[in-house]
C-alpha cells in the first residue's frame, strides 16, 4: 500500500513538473504560428513605401508578398514530409533560425531584389513552421485535448493575420519599412529559445537513415504547385495565354507527380493514406472552405467603400472585425470540439458559414454596416469552429510518422483554396458586377455583384456539407464491410 501511494504521488509530482512544460512548448508552438501568419500579412501595407523607396513599379513591388507565399505554399509539404525524416524538432529549431536570419536580411535590404530573395527564405522557414507546429500537436498533448491545442494554434493565426496590417502601418509611421522585418527578430530568438528547451526530443527513429527523401517527388510537387500558384495570381485573375499555360502545366505534373510517387522507395506523400475517405475529404473541404473565407476579403473593401461609401479607415476598421472574431472564437472553439467530437463540429461549423453566405447573399444595401457584420461575423465563428474541428479530425488520427507531411498537406490546401479565393471569387465578383474595373462600378452594381458571390459561396459550403455527410457514410460502409 505504502509502494502504491509513493508510486501515486510521483505520478502527480511528475504531471504537476510537465504541465508548465506543456504550456511553455505550446507558447512556443503559438508564436512560431504567429510570426508565420504574421509574416503573410504584414508586409501588403508597405508596398507604397517600398515602390517610392526602390523606385520600383507595384508589378515589381508585389513580389515581395508573392515569394513568401509562393515559398510557403511550394514547400510545405515537402518540408512536412522532411520533418517526418529528419525529426521535427531539430527542423523546427532550423526553420525558426531560416526565419529569423531571412527577417534580418530583408531589413538590411539595400537593393529590392535583395529584399525578395529574402523574402522567399522568409518563406522557407515559415513553411517549416506552419507544417511542424501542428504535428507537434500530438505529442505534447492528451488526446481528450488535442482540439482545445488546435483551437489555440487556430487563434494565433488570425491574430498574426489581422494583427499584420495595423502592426505594419504603426512601425511604418514610426520607423521605416526596415522595421516590419526587423520586428521578427527578438521574437524569433524567443520562439527558438522555448521551441529548444520545452519541445520532447526527437524519437530514436528520427534520422537512422532508412528513410530517405523524395527528391523526384519534392521537385514534381514544387513545380506543379509553382505553376499553379502562378495561374492563379499572375494577371489578377484576368486569364490570359500564359495563366491557361501554366495551369496546363500544373495538370501535366500533377500527372507525373501520381504516376512516380507509387514507385519511390519513400514516397513524399503515400497515396494509400487517401483511400481514407475521412483525410480525403478532410483535406477537401478546408480547401473549399478557405476559398470561402477568401471572398470575404476581395468582396468585402469594395462592398463597403464602393456601396456603402466608406471611407478607407472606417473599411479598415471593418475589415479588422472577421479575423477578430476568428481570434476570440478560436480557443473556445477548440474547448467544443473537445467536448462534443470532430464529426458533429464539422457540420455545425460549416452549417454556421452556410448560413453567414446566405444572409449575406440575401442583404440589401439598406441593412448598412450592421448587416454586413452580422452575416461576416457568423460566417468567421463558423469557419474557426469548422477549422479547429477538422485539423483535430485529421492530425489526431494520423499515426505518428506521418504528421509532418499531412499537417503539410492540411496547410498546403488552406494555402490553396485562399489562392483560388482570391482568383476565381474575385473573377466572379467582377463578373456579376459588370466590369473588371470595379471603382467606376455604380453601388447598385456592386451591391448586386456581392450577392451573387456569397451566393455561390453559400452554394461551396453547402457542397462541403455534402462532402462531410458522405464521407462518413462511405467510412461507415467500409468498416460494415471489412466486420
Amino acid at each position: 500500500m505504502k509502494t502504491l501511494i509513493e508510486s501515486q504521488d510521483l505520478k502527480i509530482a511528475e504531471a504537476a513538473e510537465q504541465r508548465p512544460s506543456v504550456r511553455w512548448a505550446l507558447t512556443g508552438l503559438s508564436l512560431s504560428m504567429l510570426l508565420s501568419s504574421l509574416g503573410t500579412s504584414i508586409a501588403n501595407v508597405a508596398l507604397p513605401s517600398l515602390s517610392r523607396a526602390f523606385s520600383a513599379s507595384f508589378q515589381e513591388v508585389q513580389w515581395v508578398v508573392l515569394a513568401y507565399l509562393l515559398a510557403i505554399t511550394t514547400l510545405i509539404v515537402s518540408v512536412g514530409r522532411l520533418g517526418d525524416i529528419v525529426g521535427r524538432r531539430r527542423l523546427l529549431q532550423a526553420g525558426i533560425l531560416i526565419f529569423t536570419l531571412a527577417s534580418i536580411a530583408g531589413g538590411v535590404s539595400t537593393t529590392l531584389w535583395m529584399l525578395i530573395a529574402a523574402r522567399a527564405v522568409q518563406g522557407l522557414g515559415a513553411a517549416i513552421m506552419m507544417a511542424l507546429t501542428m504535428a507537434f500537436v500530438g505529442e505534447i498533448v492528451p488526446k481528450e485535448k488535442t482540439g482545445s491545442a488546435m483551437g489555440l494554434l487556430g487563434t494565433m493565426s488570425a491574430v498574426g493575420t489581422a494583427l499584420g496590417p495595423s502592426l505594419g502601418g504603426v512601425l511604418i509611421a514610426g520607423w521605416s519599412w526596415r522595421a516590419l522585418f526587423l520586428i521578427n527578430v527578438p521574437l524569433g530568438l524567443l520562439a527558438l529559445l522555448l521551441v529548444r528547451h520545452y519541445l520532447p526530443e526527437d524519437r530514436k527513429h528520427f534520422g537512422d537513415g532508412r528513410r530517405h527523401m523524395d527528391h523526384l517527388g519534392m521537385v514534381l510537387m514544387a513545380l506543379t504547385l509553382t505553376a499553379y500558384a502562378l495561374a492563379m495570381t499572375l494577371g489578377r485573375g484576368h486569364f490570359g495565354t500564359l495563366n491557361i499555360a501554366l495551369l496546363l502545366g500544373a495538370a501535366v505534373g500533377f500527372a507525373l507527380f501520381l504516376h512516380v510517387e507509387p514507385k519511390a522507395a519513400s514516397p513524399l506523400i503515400q497515396l494509400s493514406l487517401f483511400r481514407d475517405p475521412r483525410l480525403s475529404a478532410n483535406l477537401a473541404m478546408s480547401g473549399i472552405v478557405s476559398t470561402v473565407v477568401m471572398t470575404t476579403l476581395v468582396v468585402g473593401p469594395f462592398y463597403l467603400s464602393r456601396a456603402l461609401g466608406l471611407d478607407a479607415a472606417v473599411v479598415g476598421m471593418v475589415m479588422s472585425v472577421g479575423p477578430l472574431v476568428a481570434a476570440l472564437t478560436g480557443v473556445p472553439a477548440g474547448r467544443i470540439v473537445d467536448r462534443f467530437g470532430t464529426r458533429r463540429m464539422t457540420l455545425v461549423g460549416l452549417l454556421g458559414m452556410s448560413g453567414g453566405c446566405l444572409i449575406q447573399s440575401l442583404l440589401p444595401m439598406a441593412a448598412g454596416i450592421g448587416g454586413y457584420l452580422t452575416a461576416i461575423s457568423i460566417i468567421t465563428a463558423g469557419y474557426a469552429l469548422f477549422q479547429t474541428a477538422n485539423n483535430t479530425a485529421v492530425m489526431s488520427t494520423i499515426p505518428p510518422e506521418n504528421r509532418g507531411v499531412i499537417s503539410g498537406m492540411l496547410n498546403l490546401s488552406r494555402n490553396l483554396g485562399l489562392i483560388t479565393g482570391a482568383s476565381v471569387m474575385g473573377a466572379l465578383f467582377a463578373f456579376a458586377a459588370g466590369s473588371i474595373h470595379l471603382t467606376q462600378v455604380p453601388p447598385a452594381d456592386v451591391a448586386s455583384g456581392m450577392r451573387f458571390t456569397f451566393a455561390v459561396a453559400a452554394a461551396l459550403t453547402i457542397l462541403s456539407l455534402a462532402i462531410a455527410i458522405g464521407s462518413r457514410i462511405i467510412s461507415r460502409r467500409t468498416k460494415g464491410s471489412e466486420s
